[in-house]
């Protein structure tokens, strides 16, 4: 399950009397996630600041949050998880510029910063984020830029959670966004501690294809695979082509690309994968894709183990008597057949002779020819 940490509503104070001397991770009703001695907007969150006891004057950040008011609301839905069997992710908030002016760069570095914290404090594995417009120079000193912002993030993130999140890099289905696929596929096999996101509506309408097929969607998983060393994270929902790239996400049946084929693929192979629901119809979709998954299953299971085929007996050879042989009639001989006596003589004697002269009546002698004989 994705958690959509997606609305970010910060408020950063002074700690209050009575808070001097509490661990911050202690606080209830207040969810920090940043504090210090200097500013926590313009400073990263630090991992031992959240065990350490607060003093007077430092400053912290809390948000308001609808899943959590504080961290023992995090930790009773980590524990949670763990007893439900469910791998929690997050996804950061969608809008990131980098580029723009430098308190929307500051924010946008905050922001993930803030998802990484929550993830920690959930048990997550994966703290997922977009990386946002290109700069307005070169394409090429944008992808250099980002990388050594990633790299950063990545390093900050370890150092965090000790290895236990790391930085999710999701593709885009807008082309002036980064996110194209050799751009992420080359971002984490350059980046310590960052994993690929398999989102397929993103790479069909970045791409300009609808992975109709599964012969046209293996290449892509694929090389997804070889650059995760782990299990493989995937999203996805129906989506809208306009021109250039992405109009909207929709649900599934709505959509123009189709889950029957990457549910064949998945289960012809052996990958150890999460398939995300990030469709408007989250729960309903998310079942509806288990559904064919599980009918692309049993089509996988029934070739694998159904009966050979019976061979046929080889046929006997034919012999043909010279004699027909007389019929059986259940081991007795036949009877013997009388003879049958001849038609023609048994009428000959009453016929009259051909030779003998009828009378005729008068009137018709009076008009008859007269015979040659």
């Amino acid at each position: 399950m994705e958690v959509q940490f997606i609305k970010v509503n910060p408020l950063t104070r002074t700690v209050f009397d009575e808070e001097v001397g509490k661990i911050p991770n202690d606080l209830l009703q207040q969810l920090v996630v940043n504090l210090g001695t200097a500013d926590p907007i313009t400073t990263p969150p630090l991992a031992s600041a959240f065990t350490t006891p607060l003093k007077r004057k430092d400053t912290l950040t809390t948000l308001t949050w609808s899943l959590a008011k504080d961290h023992t609301d995090l930790d009773l839905t980590k524990q949670l998880a763990r007893a439900l069997d469910v791998d929690l992710t997050l996804h950061a908030p969608y809008y990131v510029d980098f580029f723009g002016s430098a308190d929307a760069r500051e924010q946008s570095t905050r922001q993930i910063q803030w998802s990484g914290v929550l993830a920690h404090g959930l048990g997550a594995r994966l703290a997922v984020t977009h990386l946002g417009f290109y700069g307005g120079g070169p394409r090429a000193d944008s992808v250099q830029e980002l990388t050594e912002i990633v790299t950063d993030l990545a390093a900050w993130l370890r150092a965090l959670s000790k290895g236990q999140v790391r930085l999710g890099i999701e593709p885009s289905g807008h082309p002036d966004v980064f996110g194209s696929r050799e751009e992420v596929l080359e971002l984490v096999r350059k980046v310590k501690g960052t994993v690929p996101v398999f989102n397929v509506p993103h790479l069909a309408a970045r791409e300009r294809t609808i992975f109709d097929n599964a012969e046209t969607i293996a290449p892509v998983i694929k090389e997804f695979v070889a650059a995760t060393d782990g299990p493989l994270y995937a999203h996805f929902s129906g989506v809208e082509l306009y021109g250039p790239g992405e109009f909207r996400l929709t649900p599934i049946k709505r959509g123009q690309v189709r889950f029957d084929p990457l549910a064949e693929l998945l289960s012809e192979r052996d990958y150890d994968v999460s398939v995300i629901s990030s469709s408007p119809l989250l729960e309903h979709d998310a079942m509806y894709m288990k559904l064919l998954y599980e009918r692309a299953l049993t089509k996988r299971w029934t070739k694998l183990h159904a009966p050979p085929p019976a061979k046929a007996p080889p046929p006997k050879p034919r012999v043909v008597p010279l004699i027909a042989p007389a019929r059986s009639s259940h081991g007795k001989a036949p009877p013997a057949r009388k003879p049958l006596p001849i038609p023609a003589a048994r009428h000959l004697a009453s016929r009259p002779s051909k030779n003998r002269s009828r009378p005729k009546p008068p009137e018709v002698r009076k008009h008859a020819r007269p015979s040659h004989r």
